[in-house]
């Protein structure tokens, strides 16, 4: 006799969340798999986490630092913290027959199945998509890779720092090579991984969308290296229009100026000038009204081509006043610009605090756990924030038990 079906909340249930019809079975580790996954879940998607039952998610490792319990004990790693709230850790070892055969049915009654091994890593278990759809044809299924499915690099590892760099974005990112301490520079947050997830979800929501007219599931080819190319944006479309390759600037914008950090008598501060309006605005607030006046520095393509004339003469004035007193002065004259904070100044800051980008998390370990919010605000289904990351294999009894055969799979529309 089979075990009762797993439970779904109603899917009318505002208050439940917007994908709260919808199962996940999260097969991924580390960051752009589960920074996916864990959209779905504040979404209100039930996510099943799949973790080996010994290692877990290999950044459960990754510390310090790492939540404390109120006697000091290291209960959970920061990394593992901030991708994988809202979820079910179930504890498999896909190695092994009984594993894989727990997988396959959490499988066949799931909606999506996400995961992050390597090119056919997953066949020899028979946990492949061709192998899965067999059996649910419905089950939407995102393989995230380095480098895709296909291509003269397939089966190679892939790893954001190195997909930075090959996909483009450190040859943008950094003071030019003429400048000390000119040279490429990483991106201080994985930043390819996490707009993969970004990526990810999209694909997978649309997957959704078509599943519904059509009633049939499909495999999502998704590779960290296509993703950051295509995040190459304006940069990209200035080669493909110039077949000229862009140059590390630092701080300063290829196409706007001025658009950088400038120096201020006690720091730094970002001054973005979007169009000459505001240039005009800034050279009045400075003392400088000539600037604007002169033919030079007049339009924004002067500038540009000006860029080496101006710039100094803009540091020039802004080191004259406070990074508050340049704020405060900009402001009033629709100038945009801003500090430029740490992170302890991001979290104090008063409009920060007013959006609650910060929330509080119950953790299983016992008092609660910080974290960021999510920054979709939906009017009808707002993201609910359940409980943080959970202890490895927290709730592997509690799925497990709930299996049951397959639900039918539903009719072509």
């Amino acid at each position: 006799m089979p075990h009762p079906e797993m439970q779904k909340p109603n899917p009318t249930d505002s208050t439940a969340g917007a994908l709260s019809h919808l199962r996940v079975l999260d097969l991924s580790r580390v960051l752009a798999g589960p920074w996916a996954s864990q959209m779905l879940a504040d979404l209100g998607a039930e996510v099943i986490k799949v973790e080996h039952p010994e290692r877990g998610d290999d950044t459960r490792g990754w510390g310090p630092p790492y939540l404390e319990d109120t006697e000091g004990r290291p209960v959970e790693s920061a990394y593992f913290l901030c991708a994988n709230r809202n979820k079910k850790s179930v504890a498999l070892d896909m190695a092994t027959a009984e594993g894989q055969a727990r997988i396959r049915e959490l499988a066949l009654q799931s909606d999506v199945l996400v995961e992050n091994f390597k090119v056919g890593g997953l066949a020899k278990y028979g946990l492949d998509y061709a192998s899965l759809a067999k059996l649910n044809p419905r089950l939407i299924y995102c393989s995230i890779t380095g480098f895709g499915q296909t291509g003269p690099y397939a089966q190679r590892p892939g790893y954001d720092f190195m997909i930075q760099g090959m996909g483009g974005l450190m040859s943008l990112t950094g003071l030019p090579d003429t400048e000390p301490g000119g040279g490429p520079v990483k991106v201080g947050v994985a930043l390819t991984d996490v707009l993969t997830g970004l990526h990810a979800v999209a694909g997978i929501l649309a997957a959704v969308a078509w599943r519904e007219r059509s009633g049939e599931g499909q495999h999502i080819d998704l590779a960290l290296l296509d993703v950051q190319v295509s995040c190459l944006a304006n940069q990209a479309q200035n080669y493909l229009v110039t077949g000229r390759s862009p140059q590390r600037l630092g701080n300063a914008h290829p196409s706007i100026v001025p658009y950088q950090s400038f120096p201020t008598a006690d720091g730094d501060m970002i001054l973005a000038v979007g169009n000459d309006s505001q240039f005009a605005s800034f050279c009045r607030v400075a003392g400088h009204l000539e600037w604007s006046a002169d033919a030079r520095f007049a339009t924004n393509a002067a500038r540009v081509e000006n860029r080496a004339a101006l710039v100094p003469l803009l540091r020039q004035a802004t080191v004259m006043r406070t990074t508050v007193e340049w704020i405060a002065l900009l402001e009033t004259a629709n100038v945009p610009c801003g500090p430029i904070n740490t992170l302890e100044e991001v979290f104090a800051d008063p409009h920060v605090i007013a959006r609650g980008l910060r929330v509080e998390m119950p953790h299983a370990a016992g008092g609660t756990a910080p974290a960021v919010a999510s920054p979709l605000r939906l009017s009808k289904t707002p993201v609910r924030y359940r409980h943080a990351a959970p202890a490895l294999g927290a709730d592997t009894e509690q799925v497990l038990d709930g299996l049951t055969r397959p639900r039918p799979a539903a009719k072509r529309a």
